[in-house]
């Protein structure tokens, strides 16, 4: 059976959207200074929304989606996404509210929340995120992936 991804205007298109009715999702969003707190709106065979709470010094640490692509919306607040570069410093942004960016299925990125009041993102994923893959240092300084499941909730430790 063939899977039906969503495209990356696709989903760029659909978390501006939400972000624009917050009626539909703000009632999830709950904050938590210990942990991110990622809340699901949506999820069909196609794509997954998440609505994440972020709070001062947050940190997802570096990761992939997998197979899935990405799009994310900053509905309120400010983030920052980094890509991992090799050889090269990570190429850092700083989105803030209405910004929309995507990432790449695969692409290895980590989201930060560097501000002081706390921020509100919106994600979704095509296909649905069933698998991650987190990322540390190990011996000798080679870069190993470690799988996660897609709902696991990732921070940089």
């Amino acid at each position: 059976m063939m899977s039906i991804t969503r495209t990356p205007t696709e989903l760029r298109k659909l978390v501006d959207g939400l972000a624009r009715h917050p009626e539909l999702w703000r009632q999830d969003v709950v904050f938590d200074a210990s942990e991110r707190q990622c809340s699901l709106i949506a999820r069909t065979d196609t794509v997954e929304v998440w609505a994440v709470a972020w709070m001062p010094g947050q940190d997802t640490g570096f990761h992939d989606h997998d197979s899935s692509a990405a799009a994310i919306v900053v509905a309120e607040g400010a983030i920052v996404d980094e890509r991992m570069a090799l050889g090269a410093p990570t190429i850092a942004a700083r989105h803030e509210t209405g910004a929309v960016f995507t990432v790449d299925a695969g692409e290895i990125h980590r989201v930060r929340h560097t501000g002081d009041e706390p921020a509100i993102s919106i994600h979704a994923y095509s296909p649905p995120l069933d698998r991650m893959g987190t990322y540390a240092v190990g011996a000798g300084g080679r870069l190993v992936r470690q799988p996660v499941g897609g709902d696991q909730t990732l921070t940089a430790d």
